[in-house]
């Protein structure tokens, strides 16, 4: 494997008067972070160097600031890859307005229904009867729309 500097500086021989994007610099940084954790940078030349790569604009000046770090200690893709995948936090499914608001039409037009049914019948014990059964439906489906949600 070449070295970080020697990977720079090639892409620098083609390349080096072309502006550099904000995914080269973080890639730098890393490498910069990484020779800093392993004592090779003191504090004072790592923040210049950090300073500096965020001012780069070109491949030419991005190079210089890893140009002497070696590059097998700080394989940060490699460190990456050794370690287990997260996980994606479990999220639950939710109701939809559209999904409630139909629900909640289908119980008023039963309701209806059922009132308009046993007026017609004459019977007023049966009108207090669907209306205070509709009542309990209406309060269990917007219950169990809040719980899933």
């Amino acid at each position: 494997m070449s070295e970080p500097g020697t990977q720079m500086a090639a892409a620098a021989a083609g390349r080096g008067r072309l502006r550099t994007s904000r995914a080269d610099r973080e890639q730098a940084i890393e490498v910069l972070k990484a020779a800093f954790v392993q004592g090779r940078l003191t504090k004072d030349e790592f923040e210049a160097r950090i300073d500096r790569t965020l001012t780069s604009r070109t491949y030419a000046e991005l190079a210089a600031v890893t140009a002497d770090i070696p590059a097998g200690l700080t394989d940060t893709q490699r460190v990456r890859e050794s370690q287990p995948p997260r996980r994606p936090a479990r999220t639950r499914a939710r109701v939809s307005m559209n999904t409630a608001v139909t629900a909640g039409a289908f119980v008023a037009i039963a309701t209806n229904i059922a009132v308009v049914g046993a007026l017609a019948a004459g019977n007023g014990v049966a009108v207090i009867a669907v209306v205070a059964f509709f009542a309990v439906a209406a309060v269990v489906a917007i219950g169990a729309m809040l719980v899933a949600r």
